[in-house]
């Protein structure tokens, strides 16, 4: 299993990201801003190409809802799931099948998964929690469950004060902690790695 989790979009250490693939193609996954608006969402999305595609990589567009999805997630080298709304990515997952499809690819080592924000988060047992973040009423008919890659949730944007969302992830990190509940929470700049056995998280270089 090969993971790349970033709190904020490529973070500080791409190098290992490249490190996890021996190949260069990536299917880029928008589906945790659907229903934003169409501009807002290209822009988005020209963001996430503009930090891939510097490093060499050969990036493609892999809408959930394409009937060719599934394909495209397997032929890729590199999985890279955008954030958004957790609960918007999760439902997409579930109605096209592509959950049980990353799981099974994740988990055969097929491929690497990487993002940031919402789509590490949904790799967690479940998104118990995420409500106090990512406004869980975005879809009819969330799904709470994750996908159960990682044995705990992530929680990005800790402590970084450049990022919006960054006092009610503090909140929510705090929450795990109260409860018990052992948790990944990172600041922007900082990345998860798993690699077979091994698992680092990687400090940023600076806050925000």
């Amino acid at each position: 299993m090969r993971l790349y989790l970033s709190s904020f979009r490529v973070g500080e250490h791409p190098d290992r990201l490249l490190r996890l693939s021996s190949g260069r193609r990536v299917a880029l996954v928008p589906n945790a801003i659907d229903g934003s608006p169409a501009e807002m969402r290209e822009a988005s999305l020209r963001r996430d190409f503009a930090d891939l595609r510097p490093l060499g990589l050969e990036v493609s567009e892999t809408d959930l809802r394409d009937p060719d999805a599934p394909r495209q997630l397997g032929d890729a080298d590199i999985v890279w799931v955008r954030g958004g709304n957790v609960f918007r990515l999760r439902r997409a997952l579930a109605d096209t099948g592509a959950d049980q499809v990353l799981i099974d690819l994740i988990k055969s080592d097929a491929i690497v998964y990487g993002g940031y924000s919402a789509g590490c988060c949904v790799l967690a047992p479940d998104l118990i929690g995420l409500e106090r973040v990512d406004d869980i009423t975005a879809v009819a008919d969330p799904v709470m469950t994750g996908l159960g890659v990682i044995d705990r949730p992530f929680v990005p944007h800790v402590q970084s004060p450049a990022h919006p969302e960054t006092s009610a992830c503090d909140d929510l990190a705090a929450w795990y902690a109260i409860a018990g509940r052992p948790h990944w929470a990172l600041r922007d700049g900082e990345v998860l790695v798993v690699d077979g056995d091994v698992t680092e998280l990687l400090s940023g270089d600076h806050e925000g």
